[in-house]
């Protein structure tokens, strides 16, 4: 059975930074993409970034230069770096897993789903 396992969130003040990990377990990972989405309440879920099974990443513009998506294929864990958090940032952040190389930006493309982890940013 396909796990994936987020951790690191939690409250930070702004312009401060976090790591969240994403361990999968149950299947290897080490070459496929995996993807961050985040939903804030009231709100839809939406795109963060992703990487690919060959390293491309993607991000969505209100994060670029901010977040750094990485990968460690040995570990089959993902990471996101966020740096520079501002309020608008606070959300429940998902890792994703897809069973195919390519990256994607829509949710309906991916696979596999974390249980999510709060990550809350003070003004």
């Amino acid at each position: 059975q396909v796990q994936l396992v987020e951790s690191g969130g939690g409250l930070v003040q702004a312009g401060g930074s976090l790591r969240l990990s994403c361990a999968a377990s149950g299947r290897t990972f080490s070459y496929n993409a995996m993807g961050w989405f985040r939903q804030a309440p009231g709100k839809e879920r939406e795109f963060v970034a992703a990487i690919s099974g060959y390293g491309t990443t993607g991000y969505a513009d209100s994060v670029k230069g901010r977040f750094t998506i990485t990968r460690d294929s040995v570990k089959s864990t993902v990471y996101l770096q966020m740096n520079s958090l501002k309020p608008e940032d606070t959300a429940v952040y998902y890792c994703a897993g897809r069973t195919v190389f390519s990256l994607a930006r829509s949710g309906g493309e991916y696979d596999y789903w974390g249980q999510g982890t709060q990550v809350t940013v003070s003004s």
